[in-house]
């Protein structure tokens, strides 16, 4: 399961379970489109940081890095190699 697809797939069945009919897409707006609120990225950051091993600094939890799947998984992604590349 690749990076957008394990997001998806937690979103889905944890945070918009009351949206059944939802046909999320990656590049959906999840905060100006009201799907996730603030308690929902919380849990988001915390199944990000579990999941992939990453820390979340709080500077790093804004619009600009959580407001798609696409994006999420972007952020996630340069993250994961920044660490790689300081472990080197």
């Amino acid at each position: 399961m690749n990076t957008q697809e394990a997001i998806k797939q937690y979103l889905t069945k944890e945070l918009l379970s009351d949206h059944k009919n939802l046909n999320l897409s990656v590049d959906d707006n999840l905060l100006i489109g009201g799907l996730v609120d603030s308690l929902g990225i919380m849990r988001l950051i915390n199944f990000i940081e579990q999941n992939f091993n990453i820390r979340v600094p709080p500077e790093d939890v804004t619009i600009e890095h959580f407001r798609s799947i696409r994006v999420i998984a972007e952020y996630i992604e340069r993250r994961v190699t920044t660490l790689v590349a300081a472990t080197d």
